[in-house]
């Protein structure tokens, strides 16, 4: 499906013609290339201003990495007080970003309810497909519990959260907690999650969108999954969470995702097979919206973002 400028919601109009650009560019891998080198250069070790940040280097479980981390903290919490640790995993496609790209919805986290956000700046496909990027993020997982008390967080229940991409690695931690119960996920925020890998290859769901469509998704996916495409093997529920067919035992979750772009018919499903598992779910659907609009300072884009914060302290309050 094409998308026209008449069919997005009245709020987003305007930059319609803007991101339709900036999304036929970044088809081009040399144009990606360019904006994640620039994206590091000016944005890799900036802190937040009011809050303490600091940037950790953790072995990979598989000893060929060391994962860069952000950690950000209230500036007005005594040293003995523990905290929630929220691990807050950066969007991207799987294929570029890092966690300062997320700076503006980890201080809002922190500001609607106090806890240490641990942001792993995960290995990216182009430079190591699944399961590197996956194993990266739970490895910063384990690490939080392990390392609770020099962290001054609580090591019986963690937040997971993260937006696109990131909400399909939030997806793929948490089921993997849950499989293995190392860690307890007090509950998580998959937001639009980037979770169905067979999305590209359904023509139903072809979509022709600014800022992330099927032809972006289908770069994203064959990017991640290079190493399982080549070598012929099936794709596991850890790669693409889509495929995974038993939600008990899920933590609460909150999501929301707009209807004019790729992942709406996949965070459906997602959100009924949760709520069918009797998990409870905050969940709210965007009529006219294309992907991340709830970054562009809109008042749709508002609305999103008050959904999104009001939920997590709902949440917060309730089960931490």
């Amino acid at each position: 499906m094409k998308v026209t400028k008449g069919m997005v919601h009245p709020d987003l109009q305007k930059s319609f013609g803007g991101l339709s650009a900036f999304t036929f560019m970044s088809k081009r891998s040399w144009f990606r290339n360019f904006t994640s080198y620039l994206g590091n250069k000016m944005l890799a070790g900036k802190n937040i201003d009011g809050l303490k940040c600091e940037e950790r280097f953790v072995d990979s479980s598989d000893g060929t990495y060391r994962i860069r981390t952000r950690i950000y903290r209230p500036s007005d919490v005594g040293n003995s007080e523990k905290l929630p640790a929220f691990l807050y995993i950066h969007g991207g496609g799987y294929i570029t970003g890092n966690p300062e790209s997320a700076h503006a919805v980890i201080e809002r986290f922190i500001e609607t309810r106090p806890c240490v956000v641990v942001a792993p700046d995960y290995r990216k496909a182009g430079t190591q497909p699944f399961p590197a990027g996956f194993n990266d993020c739970y490895d910063i997982l384990l690490w939080i519990k392990a390392n609770a008390t020099e962290l001054g967080v609580r090591d019986d229940r963690v937040i997971v959260g993260g937006h696109s991409a990131g909400g399909g690695l939030t997806a793929a931690v948490t089921l993997k907690a849950r499989d293995t119960g190392d860690v307890q996920v007090a509950f998580q925020l998959p937001i639009y999650p980037m979770i169905d890998d067979q999305q590209p290859n359904d023509p139903a769901r072809e979509i022709a969108t600014p800022v992330w469509d099927t032809e972006m998704n289908t770069i994203g996916w064959n990017a991640y999954l290079a190493d399982l495409h080549s070598a012929g093997r099936e794709i596991p529920a850890y790669a693409a969470p889509a495929r995974n067919p038993d939600y008990t035992n899920f933590p609460p979750t909150i999501t929301f995702v707009g209807s004019l772009e790729p992942f709406y018919r996949e965070t459906q499903d997602y959100v009924a097979a949760l709520k069918a598992a009797d998990i409870e779910v905050a969940y709210k659907e965007y009529p006219g919206c294309f992907h991340a609009f709830d970054f562009f300072g809109t008042p749709i884009s508002k609305d999103a973002q008050s959904f999104t914060y009001d939920s997590y302290a709902d949440f917060y309050d309730r089960y931490l």
